[in-house]
């Protein structure tokens, strides 16, 4: 009999989409099929703390999602949106208007008690204690797809499901990503790249910067968050100062990119999804219509207005043109394993279409959009989940083959 691998899924962490993290872990814990793997859960909590065992499941049954550990089929994982107010704190915190990151817990001693009964443990103790052979980081936003905890799993010789550390931050960063897609020939939106301290040092002369190189509306970003946290549509420059303070606090850099559609009408929005190491393959189109004025968190995951269409209505040469850009935007950000891929199409008789950004570690519920886009070419849910831990074993054993010092 075929020794079980033993797959570690690492889920919270200390980002913004701590709650989205604990929906998409219990969807995979839910599926994923046991009988080719042992499955660890090791959770994150919002103060850092490593949990494993009881204390990690009990991190997940705090948001709603509790899951069964073993061949029983146990109780259907309820069928909410990522970050549904009324099961999730954090979004409960958003939808009454206050910060949507919250601050993390203060540091408290490492044996202090935690859901479970259990102690917290570093990062190193909760791996090197369960002799995995693979990690699944399901992990969206900051610490967990921008590079930091890939850099972890590669200190400590594991494999693990998606993009490297380069990669991983590439694919975090808007402006980096932006260079590395205009050196591939991409095409994107107009857009102008802000410092923090130079909006707060000369105001005038950054709006004067933005208003010489696009036209309003734009939308104003944090260059590194992930969930369209922090993002706002100006349509003047009343509008244009409050949208770059309010990026400001959530990133140094700020990114500004001109608005497809402009002042009358709004960009379609299609979604691919992208599987693969070095020859990776793109999911069917998918389209998603915003419930508001554009896709944000809101519209995301608290409010039930946005529909997806899968596949999108689109001819056969755009459908072509999108897949093979999925294609290229992720061989042009070095990524491995899984990304979901954005495009901007113009709502004018022209149809041009811009690569918007990539998401390393997309939303994995059964119902988001990533594995929606895959059940919809042909791969199932829990087919989906092996594939992407077969990726991660390919992909640690070519990288296994690189020598690193003269004997």
């Amino acid at each position: 009999m075929t020794k079980k691998l033993r797959v570690g899924i690492v889920f919270g962490g200390r980002s913004g989409e701590h709650e989205v993290s604990l929906l998409s872990a219990a969807s995979i814990l839910q599926a994923i099929d046991r009988r080719k793997f042992d499955v660890v859960p090791i959770g994150i909590n919002k103060a850092g703390h490593w949990l494993t065992s009881g204390a990690a499941q009990g991190l997940l049954e705090s948001s709603g999602a509790a899951v069964s550990g073993g061949n029983e089929p146990g109780p259907k994982p309820k069928k909410l949106r990522a970050g549904d107010p009324a099961t999730t704190p954090g979004a409960r915190v958003l939808a009454e208007g206050q910060p949507a990151l919250l601050a993390p817990e203060p540091e408290k001693p490492a044996a202090a008690p935690t859901p479970g009964g259990a102690a917290a443990l570093d990062s190193h103790a909760a791996l090197g204690s369960q002799s995995l052979d693979v990690v699944f980081p399901v992990l969206h936003g900051t610490f967990g797809e921008d590079g930091t905890i890939q850099g972890l799993f590669e200190l400590a010789g594991i494999a693990y499901v998606g993009s490297g550390v380069l990669g991983s931050s590439a694919g975090m960063d808007k402006d980096v990503m932006k260079r590395l897609f205009a050196q591939a020939k991409l095409p994107i939106v107009p857009h102008v790249t802000l410092l923090r301290t130079e909006w707060e040092r000369a105001p005038k002369k950054s709006i004067a910067q933005v208003e010489a190189a696009l036209r309003y509306p734009v939308f104003v970003k944090p260059a590194n968050l992930g969930s369209s946290v922090g993002i706002s549509k100006a349509h003047d420059r009343k509008e244009l100062g409050p949208a770059l303070t309010e990026a400001a606090r959530f990133d140094r850099k700020l990114v500004v990119e001109q608005g497809v559609g402009g002042k009358k009408a709004k960009a379609r929005e299609f979604e691919v999804a992208v599987l693969g190491n070095d020859d990776p393959q793109a999911s069917v189109v998918g389209e998603i219509i915003p419930g508001k004025e554009f896709y944000d968190y809101e519209a995301k995951y608290l409010s039930e207005g946005s529909v997806p269409v899968i596949p999108a209505k689109l001819g056969k040469a755009e459908t072509k043109q999108i897949r093979e850009m999925a294609v290229a935007a992720f061989r042009a950000c070095d990524l491995s394993g899984l990304a979901r891929v954005d495009f901007l199409m113009e709502p004018d008789g022209k149809r041009r279409i811009y690569l918007n950004e990539v998401n390393t570690l997309p939303g994995f519920t059964s119902i988001s959009m990533y594995p929606k886009l895959w059940e919809a070419t042909g791969i199932g849910y829990k087919e989906l989940i092996t594939r992407l831990i077969e990726l991660a074993l390919e992909r640690h054993a070519e990288k296994s083959r690189t020598i690193y010092s003269k004997e």
